[in-house]
C-alpha cells in the first residue's frame, strides 16, 4: 500500500524545473508607488496597483514591488509572468465593502456559481510568482465574520444549516483557478474573509513558506475565530507541493477537496500528486483533511514531517452518501501531535445538517445554487469510498479524546488501511466499525495514567501484528 516513491521523485522533479522558470522573469522592477498607489492606507489604491500589474504584463513580464506601506485593496487580478512580490514592512488590506469585490465564475465549497472575487486572483494565468514577508490582511474580523455569525444563527433556526456558507458571499483571501506553474512563497496571510489560499482546477503549484494567522487571541469565540478561514485548500487540482507553513485558523489547516455531490460529481476532476510536508498546524479543525468534498476523486497523496499542535483533528477523511468519489492510495509517515483532540478519524457520514440539502418546493424561484445543492444523487453514485490509505511513524501525546475513529458505512466499508509504528496517548483509544482489512503493526494506545484499555472493535476483521 506504501506508494511508489519512484513515481513521486520523477513527478516532484518535473515540477521543480516546470517552477525554475518562474525565476527567469525579466529583471525589472514596477514600484506601485511609481503608479500612485497611496501607501497610507487612507483611500482605496486598487486601480494605481492594478495598473502596475498590467504594464508590468504588457512590457513582457518581471516584478510588481508593493514596497513599504499600508494599502487599502479591493480584489487585484495576477497576470502571466509577474511577479507579484509585497515586501517586508508593506501590507495590503482588503476593503470591508462587500460591494467592491466584483462576482466572478468560480468552483467554492464544492460547487461551481458566481462569487465575490478573491482579493488575490490569479484566473486562466501561467508563470505567476506571489512572494515576499510582507502582510495580506483580509479584514474578515471587521465585517464578514460578523455577518456570517448573523446569517447563521438566523438560517439555523430556519433548518437551513446546508445553504448558509453559500448564502454569505465571502470573498477568499487568494485563489489561483485554472492557472498553472504558479509558486506562492514566503508571505504572512491574516485574518481572511472566508478561505486562506485556495488552488482549483490548477497544475503544477508550489506554496513555500506561508504564515497564515486567522484567529485573534483573547477575543471571544464569535469575534476573534474566522468561520471556514481554511489555510491551504487544493480543489481539484494536481502536481502540488505545500511545504514549509505555519497555520492557525479556525478550520481545516491543510486539506484536500474534489467537488461536492451533482455538481461535483459532473464536473469529476481529481484532486492528486499532492505532497504536503515539513509543516505545522496549529489551532484549527484538521492537520491534514481529505473533503467532505470528495466527488472528484482524492488520491497519490503524500503527507510527511508535519507536526499538528492543538488542533481539533489530525488526520481527517471525511465524506457523506451524496458526495461520491473517494480516497485512495494516501501515504501518512512521520507526523507529530500534541493536545489533538482527535488524532485519526474516518467518517464517511459527515455533518448531516450541513451534508445534505433538503427537497425545494416546487413552483417557488430558487437561486442556482440552492438546486444544486438539494439535487438529489442517486446511492450508486452517491455513496463515498476511502480504501488504500497507510499511516506510519505517528507519535501522540496529550490527547484528550478518542485516539483512533474508522467509521465506515455498511454499504461502502473503510477498506485497506495500514498503520505502522503509531504511538497513541490519549483519554481512549478508539472504535472501528464497517471496516475491512485494517492491519495495525507496532500500534499501541495508552491512557496518561498508563492503562492500556482495548480498541472498541465492531468489524472482527482487524489484524494486529507486533
Amino acid at each position: 500500500m506504501i506508494l511508489s516513491r519512484t513515481f513521486f521523485r520523477q513527478w516532484t522533479l518535473a515540477l521543480i524545473l516546470a517552477l525554475t522558470g518562474t525565476g527567469l522573469l525579466p529583471a525589472r522592477d514596477y514600484d506601485v508607488k511609481d503608479f500612485g498607489a497611496v501607501a497610507d492606507g487612507s483611500v482605496l489604491t486598487t486601480r494605481q496597483i492594478q495598473r502596475a500589474i498590467d504594464v508590468c504584463a504588457r512590457d513582457g513580464g518581471g516584478r510588481v514591488v508593493v514596497s513599504e506601506g499600508r494599502y487599502l485593496v479591493s480584489p487585484l487580478f495576477l497576470k502571466s509572468n509577474v511577479e507579484f512580490h509585497v515586501a517586508e514592512g508593506a501590507e495590503l488590506f482588503g476593503s470591508t465593502n462587500p460591494d467592491d469585490y466584483p462576482k466572478v465564475w468560480t468552483r467554492v465549497a464544492g460547487i461551481e456559481m458566481d462569487w465575490p472575487a478573491a482579493l488575490i486572483n490569479v484566473r486562466g494565468r501561467h508563470n505567476v510568482v506571489l512572494s515576499g514577508k510582507g502582510v495580506i490582511n483580509g479584514r474578515g474580523n471587521e465585517y464578514f465574520w460578523p455577518l456570517y455569525w448573523e446569517m447563521r444563527d438566523e438560517y439555523e433556526e430556519k433548518g437551513l444549516r446546508w445553504v448558509v456558507d453559500y448564502d454569505v458571499g465571502r470573498p477568499i483571501l487568494m485563489q489561483v483557478y485554472n492557472s498553472e506553474d504558479v509558486v506562492i512563497r514566503d508571505l504572512n496571510l491574516r485574518l481572511s474573509a472566508f478561505w486562506t489560499c485556495h488552488i482549483v482546477y490548477s497544475r503544477r503549484v508550489l506554496v513555500d513558506g506561508l504564515t497564515i494567522r486567522n484567529n485573534i487571541d483573547g477575543v471571544p469565540e464569535k469575534e476573534g475565530f474566522g468561520p471556514s478561514t481554511d489555510g491551504v485548500n487544493m480543489d481539484s487540482s494536481r502536481d502540488v507541493i505545500v511545504q514549509n507553513c505555519d497555520i492557525d485558523c479556525n478550520d481545516d489547516n491543510f486539506t484536500l477537496k474534489s467537488g461536492r455531490d451533482s455538481d461535483g460529481l459532473a464536473v469529476n476532476i481529481p484532486t492528486e500528486n499532492i505532497i504536503i510536508r515539513n509543516n505545522i498546524a496549529r489551532r484549527g479543525m484538521g492537520m491534514f483533511t481529505c473533503g467532505s468534498e470528495t466527488s472528484g476523486g482524492i488520491r497519490n497523496v503524500q503527507v510527511y514531517n508535519n507536526k499538528a499542535i492543538g488542533t481539533i483533528f489530525g488526520i481527517r477523511f471525511k465524506s457523506a452518501k451524496n458526495r461520491g468519489g473517494g480516497i485512495e492510495a494516501i501515504d501518512i509517515h512521520d507526523i507529530e501531535m500534541v493536545e489533538v483532540k482527535n488524532p485519526i478519524k474516518f467518517e464517511c457520514n459527515w455533518y448531516p445538517a450541513y451534508s445534505y440539502g433538503e427537497a425545494l418546493e416546487e413552483g417557488k424561484d430558487y437561486p442556482e445554487h440552492w438546486q444544486k445543492l438539494a439535487q438529489p444523487v442517486p446511492p450508486e453514485q452517491g455513496i463515498p469510498y476511502f480504501r488504500n490509505i497507510t499511516i506510519r511513524n505517528v507519535d501522540v501525546v496529550a490527547c484528550p479524546d478518542e485516539g483512533l475513529e474508522i467509521l465506515g458505512l455498511e454499504e461502502s466499508p473503510v477498506r485497506n488501511v495500514y498503520l505502522e509504528n503509531v504511538a497513541i496517548e490519549a483519554a481512549a483509544p478508539g472504535v472501528i466499525s464497517n471496516a475491512e482489512n485494517i492491519i495495525l503493526k507496532n500500534v499501541t494506545f495508552a491512557t496518561p495514567s498508563g492503562e492500556r484499555p482495548a480498541l472498541k472493535d465492531y468489524t472482527n476483521n482487524i489484524l494486529w501484528l507486533d
